[in-house]
């Protein structure tokens, strides 16, 4: 089945600035490189990445995992407009595109899929998204390095009130590169990690007088 950028477009007008659908083009301008590097099917690959967040906002209010809710959308939608082998391939590839949640991707096409969504979290995009998430939720722009406990962070899960982009690259975004699959993907992953690494010294160093 192929989806136009228009026909999905439509889907995404809910989401906020670091899930809109200029993320699921980013994800999806990476996903189909990735899986022409990998001989991953494309087809396959390029409707999840476009379907991926679908339902998003709605399942965050409502407290539900957002790649279970995409995933059933996405069922819902491809039913009887492709095969089932092939609907259900794609299905698996937005429910296992999460980084804390299961299952784990289990295919070689959700695997393209889950670096791609990981890539769109690092490097200088990376730092934008969380810069941008940190505004809209009145966080500060930065936290003390050796203040951040990041095993305790990584136990316990997010503190609202305290936490900021800083916390958000130490936690998460610094791990990403070894989370992810391909080999394709890791080679992207270290040049924007370094990038994003180098971002966050610099700024460090800015705060503190030293640059």
């Amino acid at each position: 089945m192929d989806l136009s950028i228009e026909q999905v477009r439509t889907l995404y007008t809910a989401a906020d600035s670091v899930h809109d659908f200029d993320h699921i083009l980013r994800v999806l301008n990476l996903a189909e490189r990735i899986a022409l590097a990998e001989q991953a099917d494309v087809a396959i690959v390029r409707t999840a990445a476009l379907l991926h967040d679908w339902g998003r906002a709605e399942a965050e209010a409502e407290r539900r995992d957002h790649a279970a809710v995409a995933a059933e959308r996405a069922r819902a939608f491809l039913q009887g407009a492709a095969d089932p082998a092939w609907v259900e391939a794609v299905v698996h590839a937005i429910a296992a595109h999460r980084f804390r949640n299961l299952p784990d991707p289990q295919t070689l096409e959700a695997q393209v899929l889950f670096d791609a969504d990981k890539l769109d979290a690092i490097g200088a995009i990376g730092v934008a998204r969380a810069y941008a998430y940190g505004g809209a939720h009145q966080q500060r722009l930065w936290a003390p390095v050796e203040a951040v406990d990041v095993a305790r962070w990584q136990a316990e899960g997010d503190d609202p009130d305290q936490h900021t982009p800083v916390h958000e690259f130490l936690v998460k975004l610094s791990r990403l590169k070894e989370r992810l699959y391909t080999r394709t993907g890791k080679a992207i992953a270290e040049e924007r990690h370094a990038y994003m690494a180098e971002f966050f010294h610099r700024l460090d160093a800015e705060v503190r007088g030293e640059a």
